[in-house]
């Protein structure tokens, strides 16, 4: 099982426990806002953006190259942009932070 920590756009910390699937899937699961996953975690919208915590980037890895050509068209991305879609939970993840990013 993991505790993944998500911070909302009003900063409101939101810690949520998964043992399988999209950290997107979670995020919509459980309505955190500003996480929509309108393609379904395709890859295909950056509607599940968030910013890793830089403490916890070695826990998320770095996005493939589908992931980065999309966050590209992101104006609010940065170093530490990840869709959450592509992000699988394991134990691995236990412990992540992940700020849910501005829209566009």
């Amino acid at each position: 099982m993991a505790k993944i920590t998500f911070i909302t756009r009003e900063n409101e910390s939101i810690i949520l426990e998964g043992t399988s699937g999209s950290v997107m899937q979670l995020a919509v699961d459980n309505n955190i806002p500003g996480i929509d996953g309108d393609c379904g975690g395709v890859c295909s919208c950056a509607t599940c953006h968030v910013h890793v915590d830089p403490a916890h980037t070695d826990k998320t890895g770095e996005a493939s190259e589908i992931e980065a050509d999309m966050l590209e068209l992101n104006d609010h991305a940065n170093e530490q942009s990840r869709l959450c879609c592509q992000l699988e939970i394991s134990e691995d993840l236990d412990g992540v932070v992940l700020q849910v990013a501005e829209s566009e």
